[in-house]
């Protein structure tokens, strides 16, 4: 191997690509859990998709694109690296394999798309999902991942913005996109009407717990080694997360009365997407100030969407969009000068850090709403992009099912007859209302039912 190649840094950065590649699948079972059960298939495919168009994307051109010599101005890099040429064994990022951590940065790519798509959960198509992955990965998020990340971007460099581990070109960038699509898109029929709940719950916890658990090596692999900050970045972490599950239900428990287990996951999740981009610019303190202060801003920015009229289903614009804002403006307070060597307003720096940090906010999330929703409205008057309110409605949009329901449509058979149709509203509200004799042939009709299911097993 070539002098300066170390295996112990190398190893981390394997582990941590196969972390944060495992958040697209627990984001998958996130959003799927959060939806109606008819439209469960529906967000696993459009994560999964994200998997694959994504990775080849990125070895053809994104990965050049974004971490390529910069092509002019700081706004997009050249093509010396398309179809990864000139990346050979030998070839090293700081002391890894340069493929690893172009592995690495792919896998961001996958899941800030991915992300995307839980502002327009169930009213998408397939194939205008697919067409909106391709356009925006190339013209989103590759050019502004060259703006924070590469060496000679314009963010970077010029402007001197700090951001650790994608608040801008991640956390906002798709917060900002989620927005615009969603505008595209237009609102669900019955969306001043019907909140939607999660079917699923656990499943929405499975998903978050690969998600807390993918975060530690998107945050702490982004130091690229197992040294320096990357301890700090890892505790800053859970830190965060920790502040905003106390932040967020306090909110909750003012608005609402009560606590949600839904509300607690989601103030986990934005809790890490305001460390993100701070996580190793800032102290322990630092991060659980920041988690806090993301949980309580995010559980008032997830109901903006009713006072402004956007559906943004999953409230991707409300975490994430907000969450990136308040890590990234967060870094102009509460940076310490332990990695930058740049200090925030309350540790001596005034406001030349906050003003820098204002302006990425800006652009960044100006850029990405106004491209997405050019992206989005190109794809809805060509290939299609918004489905029908009657495709909409309908009880499954698949061949396959999520779930087999051959013992509900069982039940309903013996109890209303061979062939029977589905009971209105009105019949099941009378059911509801009936004796306590029916109930209790109802109840055994069912557990009748579900013992021969057993034994036919």
């Amino acid at each position: 191997m070539p002098s300066g190649y170390d295996t112990g840094n190398t190893a981390w950065m394997m582990a941590s690509t196969a972390m944060v590649l495992l958040m697209t699948p627990g984001l998958a079972f996130f959003y799927g859990g959060m939806v109606q059960t008819k439209h469960v298939l529906v967000m696993l495919k459009m994560s999964f998709a994200c998997l694959s168009l994504v990775t080849i994307l990125w070895v053809a051109v994104g990965y050049s694109l974004a971490f390529g010599k910069d092509a002019g101005g700081g706004m997009i890099g050249n093509l010396d690296y398309a179809f990864f040429r000139g990346i050979g064994m030998d070839s090293l990022h700081g002391s890894i394999p340069t493929v690893i951590f172009a592995c690495f940065q792919m896998s961001f790519a996958i899941i800030t798309v991915a992300l995307i798509s839980g502002s327009i959960a169930g009213r998408a198509t397939m194939k205008g999902w697919l067409v909106f992955v391709v356009a925006w990965t190339m013209l989103v998020y590759v050019p502004t991942a060259h703006w924070v990340f590469a060496p000679d971007g314009w963010i970077n460099k010029s402007l001197g913005a700090l951001d650790y581990a994608g608040g801008l070109p991640v956390e906002l960038s798709s917060g900002a996109s989620g927005l615009a699509v969603a505008i595209v898109l237009r609102k669900r029929k019955d969306f001043e009407r019907e909140t939607i709940r999660p079917h699923n719950l656990p499943l929405v916890i499975i998903g978050l717990a690969l998600l807390w658990f993918g975060w530690f090596g998107f945050n702490a692999g982004s130091a690229l080694q197992v040294e320096g900050s990357a301890p700090t970045t890892f505790f800053n972490t859970q830190l965060a997360a920790a502040g905003a599950m106390i932040g967020w239900p306090i909110i909750e428990k003012w608005r609402l009365g009560h606590v949600e287990m839904l509300g607690v996951a989601s103030a986990a999740v934005a809790g890490m997407v305001a460390i993100t981009p701070a996580c190793g610019e800032v102290s322990p303190l630092g991060a659980l100030i920041i988690g806090f202060t993301a949980g309580v801003v995010c559980c008032f920015a997830i109901n903006m969407k009713f006072k402004i009229g956007v559906d943004d289903t999953l409230d991707v614009v409300g975490v994430h969009g907000w969450g990136g804002i308040v890590g990234v403006l967060s870094i102009g307070f509460f940076a310490t000068a332990a990695m930058s060597g740049k200090k925030g307003l309350f540790y001596g720096g005034g406001l030349d850090q906050l003003w820098r940090q204002a302006v990425g906010v800006l652009a960044v999330g100006s850029f990405a709403f106004v491209m997405t929703w050019l992206i989005a409205k190109a794809i809805d008057k060509s290939v299609g992009f918004r489905t029908s309110e009657e495709y909409e409605n309908v009880p499954g949009r698949d061949e396959e099912v999520a779930y087999d329901n051959a013992t509900l449509d069982e039940i309903r058979d013996r109890i209303g007859g061979a062939g029977a149709a589905p009971r209105e509203p009105a019949a099941v509200g009378a059911a509801q209302g009936a004796s306590e004799q029916q109930d209790a042939a109802l109840l055994a009709e069912i557990v009748s039912v579900l013992d021969r299911r057993e034994r036919d097993k």
